[in-house]
């Protein structure tokens, strides 16, 4: 299959200031992206943070060419996506938002006819449709129709059907929404054997554990622009330090403790980032208030409501 060679170009995606602006009569303009720009090398894994409406599925939509961009520009292995959607399209695979598998179709016959619909042999197809349904851990289900499943299950038929494509770049719109931990691992184990193999993947999560465990960069969307990019390591590093001390009923050393770092929840304990230089102080201000303290490192959930100064599960509004 020639269209599935990627370009010379180093860059699987490439995209500079693009942005969405929807216009209603009678409404107001609702801009979904202020100019969002990234890139993706050959070979990675890069999630998008955010919370729902920040702008993430819209990039994604854009970026798959399915929807066309206001202004800015993006390219997929150096094609256009706007000027030559024709060409970018061979060279991706998409699991999209709340997307189901048909519903009359076993999972074998699902994967199976999407990838003959993307002119892959019959042999090729056969194979690939019973490794994916395989390491989705579909294999005592992929001959029943898919109406019968569980909503993990067919999430897992979805993403088993863009896996099987092994196309040189993925969207994948939160993929393992309704998952169990243990599918949810075998889809991270997936991603990590398609991208050891040359593909590229981006991906949208709620699951900010997902994200640092998956992701080799992060890029953190907050009201149609990025926030901040990096590893989760250096976005940590980035609200103030790497260790958290937890302070039960420690609010009357707030103020005190704010002068060792950031506050990063209100309530009876108190979380404050630090780094490690100043955890011996700290520790001795709660002991000789007669407090409790505990240290452990900063997550990236911490950092994230540290950024956006909300959790990710709050709405954008």
């Amino acid at each position: 299959m020639p269209y599935f060679k990627q370009s010379v170009s180093v860059e699987a995606l490439r995209a500079e200031n693009v942005a969405k602006t929807y216009h209603s009569h009678g409404a107001p303009v609702v801009e979904a992206l202020k100019g969002v720009s990234l890139k993706l090398s050959r070979g990675e894994r890069i999630a998008l943070l955010g919370r729902n409406g920040a702008g993430k599925t819209t990039f994604l939509r854009i970026s798959s060419t399915l929807l066309l961009p206001s202004s800015g520009s993006l390219e997929v292995f150096g094609n256009d996506v706007v000027a030559h959607p024709e060409k970018v399209r061979p060279l991706i695979a998409v699991v999209p938002q709340e997307g189901k598998p048909f519903f009359h179709l076993t999972p074998r016959d699902q994967v199976y006819a999407y990838l003959r619909a993307r002119g892959i042999d019959r042999a090729t197809a056969k194979e690939r449709a019973a490794e994916a349904l395989g390491q989705m851990g579909l294999d005592e289900v992929a001959d029943m129709m898919t109406i019968t499943l569980s909503g993990g299950q067919k999430q897992r038929v979805m993403v088993a059907t863009v896996i099987a494509t092994k196309a040189p770049l993925l969207f994948l719109d939160e993929p393992t929404i309704g998952m169990d931990p243990f599918a949810r691992r075998e889809v991270w184990e997936s991603m990590r054997k398609l991208t050891r193999e040359g593909s590229t993947i981006l991906l949208t999560t709620h699951y900010l554990d997902e994200a640092e465990s998956l992701s080799q960069r992060l890029y953190v969307i907050e009201g149609g622009r990025v926030l901040v990019e990096g590893t989760a390591a250096s976005i940590k590093q980035q609200v103030g330090g790497t260790l958290k001390v937890s302070v039960t009923d420690g609010e009357k050393l707030r103020e005190q403790l704010s002068t060792f770092g950031e506050i990063v929840s209100d309530g009876g304990t108190v979380n404050l980032i630090t780094g490690p230089d100043r955890i011996n102080e700290i520790m001795a201000l709660a002991v000789n208030a007669g407090l409790a303290a505990t240290v452990g490192p900063v997550t990236l959930e911490e950092a994230f409501l540290k950024l956006v100064g909300r959790s990710i599960d709050e709405d954008e509004g």
